[in-house]
């Protein structure tokens, strides 16, 4: 490369990371500047550029040029952001009856319970007058899951592309707000949705399909093809690995293939990823050069090598399409489109300052894929495998068959150890895991699904018999992946890790695969302990820490100790397919370092109680289980699958009462013959443990479940001054049935926590309740603006979502539904 090449693509790395580390920082903001300030910082960039101009051959000229692109991404970012924030839901139209005319604007995600779309609005009405609402929407389309909620599911299939007048109900993006959990709001955000809601089929106001394809061509054609593939394939299993390669139908792999795929760390290579656009690209553009080379009129038009790029530059275009244009797609259509134009210029620069290039253009069209764990794993990825390249010791010409073979596969081996070592951090940082059998998983499976099944799930849209070949290849696979995830010590797990420590993880990731000294290398394996097993900070002794975690509608409480955890309820079931275990519970606890439960208490059988249950059973070893849950309930008399052993159930009652590291545990309810009762509402049966530390300073918690006015006035009665808690776990989520005066009076707490879903169906918690808490004092915390609440061993309590506040996220203030 010449001096002057070299020269520019250092001014361009410069100026590239300066726009990245601009983007960056805005994301960072809880709320957006006023218009003017984005007006200053824009003329400010302006000024900064004009300058730099002057002084462009010098180092102050291009740290002025790096200051003005870092105001840039910052401002353009900002900008956007507004721009998306402006699409907003007005409060007023929370869950109205609207009439809306749109298509169906994405690929349609089918489960048990219904389907879920994205809606391009074209008019909405509400009562027969226009309203305005966001362009884009997030559907469900439901089949009586919840009989409250949906009166009907489709009377046909619903299709991308397809133009419909519906009922629905919307809200604004909302979702549970937990440490270290999911922030759905971001990706809705990031996805331009602004409101999410489902269908209503009501008699005499039935949805109407006005027509039958509308636009949204590729998303109908993915549709056509996922349903060719499942309609061909007989094993839903390996129907919807083969849809998520062929069309990019992620949701279409079943649950426990994805458990199996992320424990032997191949889960990057069963969705569209840029390893498959680049092996499609190539060998599109590797078909059109020989092609061209047949025809002497084409090769005087335009040189083979040309057309064989541009080529495979169109055809990586189409698959990542195809795919549903996701980020890693998104990074290599840009990265090769880098390399051609570049190329088609003269210009050859070396592949990071190509790949800075492909990185700014992805955030130049979404600024929000910087929080997307995909993007850094896809090119830190690339940028290991760049950086540790070894210089090549003779030309691939001077060596035998035999040679070539023997290096191709020790190249392969070095690679993929590259890629392991290299993305080990970021898997801890992001997803508290590692594979350890990932190694030997990725050397069978990236040949195996690239080489393989991915052309045979391709070709198969045109050759559909193929399909049957790449579903035999699938299943194979995945027995062979889940003999490696039955391994013991399959997956290292971790907890969230400090700041200090991630940054040792991720040097030693680059000691690692840089071709330094091994005397350097050496240093890794000691900087990386930090991160595979850090420090995890509890209470000491005689003090606990509580969460109350957000789970929407339904109630879960984490209670730690100095040496042991009481999980108290475990929160809802979401649908047929998911829980608030897997999703909320399992996550936190796994960031949180806990490797086992001490004692799970379920304080009835509500399903919102006791839903993510099982899967926490499954997942950890409990200790002891104690309930109100009848003797032949499921959770007593089945054995969770994958659980090694029954935990020992006691029924909960009044007088129980055990110590932990100077914290005592006192459950006061129900009585012995509350529970002999078989006519018993489950909510009047509610365990109800109270916990304090042992010399009864400090705070102390109170949790209720779900009893009701009669139960309290029993308690009431029978415990007087011992139900004197700081905090209240406000009993059933703030139904008019509980939280009477004197039970209030009774406990007389400093903090009462509502458990409760945001726009809750059932009205909790009621107003009247809690003007009533607010009445004495008592300051009242609701999940659904609070998010986790948590009160630590030591200092101030605090709320998750005041916390980790940035700007997509829901203000927290709601309209009373």
């Amino acid at each position: 490369m010449t001096a002057g090449g070299t020269g520019l693509a250092r001014a361009w790395a410069a100026l590239g990371l300066a726009w990245l580390l601009g983007c960056a920082l805005q994301l960072q903001m809880s709320a957006l500047w006023p218009a003017w300030w984005l007006w200053l910082l824009l003329s400010k960039a302006a000024v900064l550029a004009l300058v730099a101009w002057r002084w462009r051959q010098s180092t102050a000229g291009l740290l002025l040029l790096s200051l003005a692109a870092l105001a840039l991404g910052f401002a353009s970012t900002h900008g956007r952001a507004s721009w998306r924030l402006a699409d907003a839901l007005p409060p007023s139209l929370e869950g109205q009856d609207l009439v809306l005319t749109g298509r169906v604007a994405s690929l349609p995600r089918e489960g048990p319970d219904g389907v879920r779309f994205n809606f391009a609005v074209d008019s909405a009405q509400l009562r027969g007058q226009p309203v305005a609402v966001p362009p884009l929407l997030s559907l469900g389309w439901y089949r009586g899951f919840d009989e409250d909620t949906v009166l009907g599911g489709p009377a046909q299939a619903v299709r991308a592309g397809q133009q419909w007048r519906l009922t629905a109900r919307l809200r604004q993006p909302h979702g549970a707000f937990n440490p270290h959990g999911f922030d759905l709001e971001l990706w809705l955000f990031d996805q331009g949705v602004r409101a999410t809601g489902y269908v209503r089929s009501r008699p005499g106001d039935e949805a109407v399909l006005l027509a039958a394809q509308a636009g949204h061509r590729i998303e109908a054609a993915r549709q056509d093809w996922r349903a060719a593939i499942n309609s061909r394939v007989s094993d839903p299993a390996a129907a919807g690995v083969l849809a998520a390669l062929a069309v990019g139908d992620q949701a279409a792999i079943e649950r426990a293939d994805w458990d199996t795929f992320r424990s032997t760390g191949v889960a990057h290579l069963m969705a569209i990823s840029g390893l498959h656009v680049t092996m499609f690209a190539w060998l599109a553009g590797l078909l059109i050069g020989r092609l061209w080379r047949l025809q002497p009129r084409l090769l005087l038009a335009c040189p083979a090598p040309t057309a064989a790029r541009w080529g495979g530059l169109l055809a990586a275009v189409g698959y990542a399409l195809l795919a549903g244009w996701g980020v890693p797609a998104q990074r290599t259509v840009w990265m090769i489109a880098a390399v051609v134009l570049l190329r088609q210029a003269g210009v050859r620069w070396p592949l990071p300052a190509v790949l800075l290039a492909a990185a700014v253009v992805v955030t130049v069209i979404d600024p929000w894929a910087l929080l997307q764990p995909g993007f850094w794993l896809s090119f830190v990825a690339v940028a290991l495998l760049v950086v540790s390249e070894p210089v090549q010791a003779s030309s691939p010409r001077d060596l035998s068959r035999l040679q070539r073979a023997w290096a191709t596969v020790r190249g392969g081996v070095r690679t993929q150890a590259v890629a392991t070592a290299g993305l080990a951090p970021l898997s801890l940082l992001f997803f508290q895991q590692i594979s350890l059998v990932g190694f030997a998983a990725n050397l069978v499976a990236i040949p195996v699904v690239t080489l393989l099944i991915t052309p045979l799930a391709l070709l198969g849209l045109l050759l559909p018999p193929l399909w049957g070949l790449a579903a035999w290849l699938v299943q194979m696979l995945t027995l062979l992946l889940q003999a490696l995830a039955g391994l013991p010590l399959a997956v290292w797990q971790a907890a969230a890790a400090p700041p200090w420590a991630v940054a040792c993880g991720l040097l030693a990731g680059a000691l690692a695969v840089l071709p330094l000294p091994w005397r350097l290398r050496a240093l890794a394996l000691p900087l990386m302990l930090p991160l595979l097993a850090p420090a995890v900070a509890r209470p000491p002794p005689g003090s606990f820490e509580a969460v109350v975690v957000d789970v929407g509608q339904g109630t879960a409480v984490l209670v730690r100790t100095h040496g042991h955890l009481l999980v108290y309820d475990t929160g809802p079931v979401y649908s047929r397919e998911t829980d608030a275990g897997v999703r909320v519970l399992l996550p936190l606890l796994q960031a949180r370092g806990e490797r086992q439960i001490d004692h799970l208490m379920l304080s009835h059988r509500d399903a919102d109680h006791v839903g993510g249950a099982a899967t926490l059973m499954r997942a950890l070893p409990v200790r002891a289980l104690s309930s109100s849950l009848e003797a032949g309930h499921p959770l007593l008399t089945h054995l969770p699958r994958g659980a090694a052993v029954a935990a020992p159930h006691t029924a909960c009652q009044t007088g129980q009462s055990w110590t932990w590291d100077g914290v005592r545990f006192e459950v006061l309810h129900p009585l012995p013959d509350d529970l002999a009762q078989p006519s018993a509402r489950s909510n009047t049966l509610s365990c109800v443990l109270r916990v304090q530390r042992v010399d009864g300073q400090g705070s102390s918690l109170l949790l209720t479940g779900d009893i009701e006015a009669a139960q309290e006035a029993a308690l009431v009665r029978r415990a007087g001054d011992a139900l004197r808690s700081t905090v209240l776990l406000v009993p059933h989520h703030g139904s008019r049935t509980s939280s009477t005066a004197s039970f209030l009076d009774a406990v007389a707490p400093s903090v009462a926590l509502v458990q409760a879903g945001y726009r809750s169906r059932f009205g909790h918690p009621a107003p009247d309740v809690v003007a009533r808490y607010r009445s004495r004092g008592i300051a009242v915390q609701r999940s659904d603006r609070c998010g986790a609440w948590t009160l630590p061993a030591a200092g101030p309590a605090f709320c998750q979502r005041e916390e980790g506040r940035r700007y997509w996220h829901h203000p927290g203030q709601t309209a009373v539904p």
